[in-house]
């Protein structure tokens, strides 16, 4: 047992792949139950909100009998960022716990209700009141703004610097820090009703409630260089100090109303200052901290802290002087003492990734005595016996067969794949062509050979897309020694774009019995198979000038595309082996031209990915055509400046198109609506029992159907119908024709937005309606 390693009094682990930080975690009576018992309260960043009470696990208790330590859990809809326990309430004594999330603040109740049977309580977690925050909020902080008592307020700093006050179920005002650029630490100092906060430019400073109350009212953020709005004062602070570094977490720990202390942790530094801004003293860090709290000393003008760093240590500090040291499993990101009904001052931390553990410092007291050895005479003949049983044990044990099967030298099995040469006739495959062009298919044949007993063997098949394959799935019977069995499919392209890749991949999952486990070890055997670059696009005539170029020199001889290549050339009786010309079925045309004096070939295309296929095929195949003649030392070069301007043109266009793609469904989720409410209201005239006209519902209807104008992102679409009479009797609006509204066709336009003034007669002047209006007078 280490004296220096905090003794784990409980510990859990919060969610899977859940994500936690500082602000996740506070400790607190938050089910006012009475007893003064803490309860901890954490909230994760995927929305997991969890209130537990820890208490000491008896001997022999599994995870299971722990389940009466979560006292909630409960999933919100939006990541939390920090939980406060405070009086939050107005005309309420009680603790609330305020939740705060990117655009949203939530104050809640935890009540526990006790159970009739051996269950236990029941927890509810019940919303009182919540504010939609206009701004992303970073952190907050609470306390009694002002001097008031009995109740908190809360302050709110968001990403762009702006502090929101909230007075429990009212918003205050808003302010706009100076000179802000990122957020930082926010902490309130009760005793002289000041702000703190580590601005951007690495400067502590300290904000007068007062000061804020008064300063001018922050609608929006304004340019410094413009004059300021009347009816306030310029924000400045009451004081600033210097940090020359920025602060990773803010505390002003508040243990006597005489004075108080202002402690900022830094990336190097531990600063510690009086509420006036005086420096009371410093600590130069030799390790990267990751969290602290100050809390009461017993020596009085001194103050402790808890500081943890990423070493995995919890350091205890006594002002400047380090008091312990104890190892944690793991690195927290914030630490709190708590008091538990069965211990009091238990130290509780969190990590990233949700390890919660409750510690304490020290040593257990150890009961065990040494017994007392027997002096007796050894027994030879006993010994003896005992020997030789072991032994016979271990010569069974030598000659039985081990529960997982032996490496032998040979595979439990041979996979062989097979590419036909030769397309399919008739072609398997799905679309039949593609522009025109046929789109054929191959045969690929799988054989699979055993040298052991093989059973339950299933075998997969995948390609990149769009490639796909007749039967993706096969389901083998159960094979001996050195039996085989052979399966076959077909690929083909079922889309309209190239793949990325023609390679495809095998999987073989058996299992492979023994004599102590005859139900079989599963084993997986994987392999790749190359399908024909023929299988994509066709042979075509040369391009003698494209767009995108690159050139690929190599250290052999010139080759022969004809020899490279002949699939292409069995058609082509003119060809002289010094260029090659492919056109995709679903893409571009690629010539490949190689030089006839120097060890050069340029691949060429009016589409830049296009040609990625034909180079890989082209390097690969060289490859292979020297190796046959026993050349090995064969390398290819790309002496060219990347292509970096073609390479993001590309991404940019695929960017664009997934863009036009979600406007364009916008659009069509749009019409539908327009079109669904016009089949109602024609419904509802059909309906009637007594005729009644239509009024160009039909021709509103087929107009709704037949149009094509794509949406802009910052416009709605509105129709213009001139010449119609429009008189205001109230809401909705009433429409008055003294002809036919219909009778000159109507066009579309684009505009920001149409408010709809209380009053309006139009008479003979154009009057444009957003459409959604025109059903609903309709």
């Amino acid at each position: 047992m280490s004296l220096f390693k905090a003794r784990d009094w409980w510990s859990a682990t919060l969610g899977e792949g859940e994500e936690f930080d500082q602000g996740c975690l506070c400790v607190g009576d938050v089910d006012n139950s009475g007893t003064g018992h803490d309860k901890v309260v954490v909230g994760s960043y995927m929305g997991m909100l969890r209130v537990l009470s820890p208490h000491s696990s008896k001997a022999g208790e599994g995870p299971q009998s722990q389940a009466d330590h979560q006292l909630l859990e409960v999933q919100l809809p939006h990541p939390i960022i920090q939980v406060e326990v405070g009086k939050f309430v107005s005309c309420s004594d009680q603790l609330h716990l305020a939740v705060l999330h990117p655009r949203k603040l939530s104050v809640y109740a935890v009540s526990g209700t006790a159970g009739n049977v051996e269950h236990g309580a029941q927890y509810q977690l019940k919303l009182v009141y919540e504010h939609n925050l206009q701004r992303t909020a970073c952190n907050m902080t609470s306390g009694p703004f002002g001097g008031v008592t009995g109740h908190h307020s809360v302050c709110i700093q968001s990403m762009d610097g702006m502090l929101m006050f909230f007075e429990q179920e009212s918003y205050s005002f808003g302010r706009f820090l100076p000179g802000f650029l990122l957020p930082g630490p926010l902490a309130y100092c009760p005793r002289t009703d000041n702000f703190l906060t580590v601005s951007s430019t690495r400067q502590l400073e300290s904000y007068r409630y007062e000061t804020l109350a008064v300063a001018t009212e922050a609608e929006s953020r304004q340019d410094p260089e413009l004059p300021l709005k009347t009816g306030g004062k310029r924000l400045t602070p009451d004081w600033t100090v210097i940090l020359g570094e920025a602060a990773l977490d803010l505390s002003v720990p508040s243990f006597s109303h005489a004075s108080s202390s202002i402690c900022v942790l830094g990336e190097r530094n531990l600063y510690c200052f009086r509420d006036n801004g005086q420096i009371r003293f410093m600590k130069k860090l030799e390790y990267n901290p990751s969290c602290f709290l100050p809390y009461a000393s017993v020596t009085e003008g001194t103050t402790n802290l808890l500081l943890g760093n990423h070493n995995n240590m919890l350091l205890v500090y006594q002002d400047v002087t380090l008091k312990w040291a104890a190892q944690l499993a793991c690195v927290p990101v914030a630490v709190r003492v708590a008091n538990f009904s069965e211990l009091r001052g238990v130290l509780v931390t969190l990590s990233s990734e949700g390890h919660l553990q409750c510690s304490y410092l020290g040593t257990d007291p150890s009961f065990f005595s040494t017994p007392k050895v027997d002096a007796r005479e050894v027994n030879y003949e006993q010994l003896d016996a005992e020997m030789k049983t072991l032994q016979r044990f271990i010569r069974e044990a030598t000659r039985t067969q081990d529960i997982l099967p032996k490496a032998d030298t040979e595979e439990a099995l041979t996979v062989t794949t097979t590419v036909s040469s030769s397309m399919d006739t008739p072609s398997q495959a799905l679309i039949q062509d593609i522009d025109g062009l046929p789109v054929p298919s191959v045969t690929v044949k799988v054989k699979v050979k055993s040298s052991c007993v093989l059973q339950g063997s299933k075998l997969t098949i995948s390609v990149s897309s769009p490639l796909a394959v007749s039967q993706d799935q096969f389901t083998l019977e159960p094979m001996g020694v050195g039996s085989s069995t052979v399966v076959a499919f077909s690929a083909f392209l079922n889309g309209h774009y190239p793949p990325a890749d023609l390679t495809g991949d095998i999987a073989l999952s058996y299992s492979s019995p023994t004599e102590l486990n005859p139900k079989g070890v599963p084993r997986v055997h994987q392999s790749r198979f190359d399908l024909p670059l023929a299988l994509v696009c066709i042979s075509t005539s040369p391009a003698k000038s494209a767009k995108h170029k690159i050139t690929v020199d190599t250290n052999k001889p010139p080759v022969n595309l004809t020899a490279v290549f002949p699939e292409f050339y069995e058609k082509s009786e003119e060809s002289d082996g010094n260029s090659l010309a492919v056109q995709f079925l679903s893409g571009a045309r690629v010539t490949v031209l190689a030089s006839k004096t120097s060890q050069r070939y340029r691949v060429q295309s009016e589409s830049f990915e296009d040609m990625w296929l034909v180079i890989k095929e082209l390097v690969q195949r060289f490859e292979h055509h020297f190796i046959k003649q026993g050349v090995k030392d064969i390398r290819h070069s790309f002496t060219a400046p990347l292509p970096l301007p073609e390479y993001f043109q590309t991404v940019d266009h695929h960017f664009q198109l997934r863009v036009s793609a979600q406007h364009y469904q916008d659009l069509l989720a749009e019409r539908a609506v327009q079109f669904r409410a016009i089949q109602r209201r024609m419904l509802t005239r059909f309906k009637d029992k007594t005729p009644a006209p239509l009024q160009n519902l039909d021709t509103l209807l087929d107009a709704t159907y037949h149009q094509e104008e794509p949406i802009d992102s910052k416009a709605d679409p509105c129709v213009c119908f001139p010449h119609i009479d429009f008189t205001w009797v109230g809401r909705p609006w009433h429409i008055n024709s003294r002809q036919n509204i219909f009778g000159n066709p109507f066009f579309l336009s684009v505009r920001e937005s149409d408010a709809i003034p209380d009053q309006l007669t139009s008479g003979q002047t154009p009057l444009a309606l957003p459409l959604q209006y025109l059903v609903v007078l309709l």
